[in-house]
């Protein structure tokens, strides 16, 4: 989202901001899969505790929490991982501008 408010298009007619927008997206999917190893929260899931949890379950969300989840290696630094890439995509898209 944070791309498409630096980059989207301001008019839903504006075609060639729409693809340099999504151009950046892409960017952000393929370098979070490069440094994550996946975009599915249960492939990172497996990548990370070599299994995938059940959220819905509460004995597996309980083993996901226990296993390190809510860990700064869990869903924290995964989730800071992605905001970095947008803000380095974000940032250097910036530079150009200016």
């Amino acid at each position: 989202m944070s791309i498409g408010l630096i980059a989207g298009r301001r008019k839903i007619e504006d075609i060639p901001a729409y693809q340099s927008c999504m151009k950046l997206g892409y960017e952000v999917y393929d370098v979070f899969r490069g440094r994550v190893g996946h975009t599915l929260c249960a492939e990172i899931q497996k990548i990370l505790y070599g299994r995938s949890f059940n959220m819905h379950d509460d004995a597996e969300r309980k083993m996901f929490h226990d296993a390190g989840g809510h860990s700064r290696e869990g869903c924290p630094g995964v989730c800071g991982k992605a905001a970095r890439i947008a803000a380095e995509i974000i940032m250097r898209e910036q530079e150009k501008a200016t």
